[in-house]
């Protein structure tokens, strides 16, 4: 990497290694101390002022919109004194359990990772001071996961982390009971935090107001499904009805693999991904990362080719008979394939693939997310235009319900960040918009606290779509989802600003 690439991954750690497969990052922790960030912000600024532009005006441009995002994270913004998140992503030791080296150097990497974990939580506590109390109290079951797993009998190593991991375990806590009651960042700086991340200048009344375009776009898709599955009832009878139709804790998993297999082999019959090579596998997630129902985690670019994870996360026996039928009701037979679509085929598996293939080292590495969610979102409706599931109104209304709540998560990060909302109003608005029950709905509207950007989901799909209807026009009859997929994948995953480029621009 040159020294700006590496200015860059030096404040991404976590990320990077992970989603990009830089293990030189193995063992390593970010200093995300006051003093650590500055020296971080500092190396960045030098990087880029001393350096000479990219050869490539696409990979330059690419490039500048990550140094200009994390200028804004980490020295305006301040994101790493406020959102205990980034402080976890950072402890995470969960990246060494996949197959990407040998099991002996993966020990080693994870062992020398825990043993800094007292330095890293002393990082923490100096940076954290400024935690409110919903942020606190929505990721305080996140932090004390964090320690899954860990036997000081077993890891030398252990011992020190587990009595550092206390120490956040308590600093959280008290932020949870003592910290601000106000988790806004305001809407200028959610604007500049959502733009600057993206290349884009970022309006947010306009972006509520297409927001709200399409729920009702949505919500007539969804009424029009219901009524062809069942016109004689209406959509609230229904979904709670298709809802509950999903298998047991022991058959998510199985149900889930079939799925992954049924949404490959179709993604390959219609070419819809330039890449789907590789091999998916279907488990139980990590148990620090049981806060997420389903997630992938991919081969990445910079690996050498490995198993990619499709991870679900059943029901915990220790949790109630309720807690648990509501849990299952997110992998219900009506919902469970756009989940599946959207995690593996054409989405996020299918898109870890392309990225392998990404023509350099700047396209590899730096992922932007919005791009990432956006194009799994957008592949959940695409699949349902080419014909996965054709007749069967479920897999629409599966989709439409999904779209539902990513749509809902826009809304509420405006209305929470800028003080339209609080909590329980956003909690409302998943009730009633997207049709969650009612603590499905309060832990999507915790999350909004402190994941302010993750409307990303449909912000990213509606770029997409737009940029779609633009190749249409542009390319004429020359124009074929496989070509725009290709084009827009060779691009990695880019920040919005700069996917126009998959026009030819």
């Amino acid at each position: 990497m040159d020294n700006r690439l590496r200015a860059v991954c030096d404040l991404m750690v976590p990320v990077v290694r992970e989603m990009a497969g830089l293990h030189e990052y193995d063992g390593v922790v970010q200093d995300l101390s006051p003093e650590g960030v500055r020296r971080s912000l500092a190396a960045l600024t030098r990087a880029r002022r001393d350096a000479a532009p990219h050869s490539d005006p696409h990979d330059e441009a690419h490039l500048a919109v990550f140094e200009e995002g994390l200028r804004v994270q980490f020295g305006e913004l301040e994101l790493h004194r406020r959102d205990p998140y980034l402080h976890l992503s950072n402890l995470e030791l969960t990246a060494y359990d996949r197959e990407y080296a040998p099991q002996q150097e993966r020990t080693a990497a994870r062992r020398r990772h825990l043993a800094q974990w007292p330095d890293a939580v002393d990082a923490a506590i100096a940076s954290l001071d400024q935690v409110s109390a919903p942020v606190a109290g929505a990721l305080l079951a996140a932090v004390r996961g964090l320690a899954a797993g860990l036997d000081a009998t077993r890891d030398p190593e252990a011992a020190p982390a587990l009595a550092a991991h206390q120490r956040l375990v308590a600093h959280i806590a008290r932020a949870a009971e003592t910290g601000d009651p106000d988790p806004r960042l305001g809407g200028q700086a959610l604007a500049a935090l959502m733009g600057t991340q993206e290349g884009v200048q970022v309006d947010l009344s306009a972006l509520a107001a297409t927001a709200q375009l399409e729920r009702e776009r949505l919500a007539a898709l969804l009424t029009e499904a219901c009524r062809a599955l069942d016109p004689r009832r209406t959509v609230q009878e229904l979904v709670p009805e298709l809802l509950a139709d999903h298998p047991d804790a022991d058959g998510v998993i199985p149900e889930a693999a079939e799925l992954a297999a049924e949404v490959i082999d179709f993604t390959r019959a219609r070419d819809l991904v330039p890449y789907l090579d590789g091999e998916c596998r279907v488990g139980p997630a990590p148990e620090s990362r049981r806060w997420s129902s389903a997630m992938m985690t991919w081969a990445a670019p910079f690996e050498a080719d490995a198993p990619s994870w499709y991870h679900i996360t059943p029901p915990s026996a220790q949790w109630s008979a309720a807690e648990r039928e509501e849990w299952l009701t997110l992998f219900s037979r009506t919902g469970l394939p756009s989940v599946t679509v959207h995690e593996v085929a054409p989405g996020h598996f299918a898109h870890g693939r392309a990225l392998r293939h990404a023509p350099s080292d700047v396209r590899r590495a730096l992922h932007s997310l919005t791009f990432c969610e956006g194009w799994a979102h957008y592949a959940e409706e695409m699949c349902l235009e080419e014909g996965f599931r054709a007749g069967d109104p479920r897999f629409t209304i599966g989709v439409a319900l999904e779209a539902l709540v990513r749509v809902t998560r826009l809304t509420c990060a405006i209305g929470l960040h800028t003080g339209a909302m609080d909590v329980a109003e956003a909690t409302e608005r998943f009730i009633r918009d997207a049709y969650l029950a009612r603590a499905a709905a309060a832990s999507e509207a915790r999350r909004g606290t402190f994941d302010a950007a993750y409307g990303r989901y449909t912000w990213g799909k509606l770029e997409l779509l737009r940029l779609r209807e633009q190749a249409r026009k542009e390319w004429g009859a020359d124009f074929t989802v496989q070509r725009f997929h290709a084009a827009l994948l060779a691009l990695g995953s880019p920040p919005l600003g700069l996917i126009d480029a998959a026009l030819g621009g």
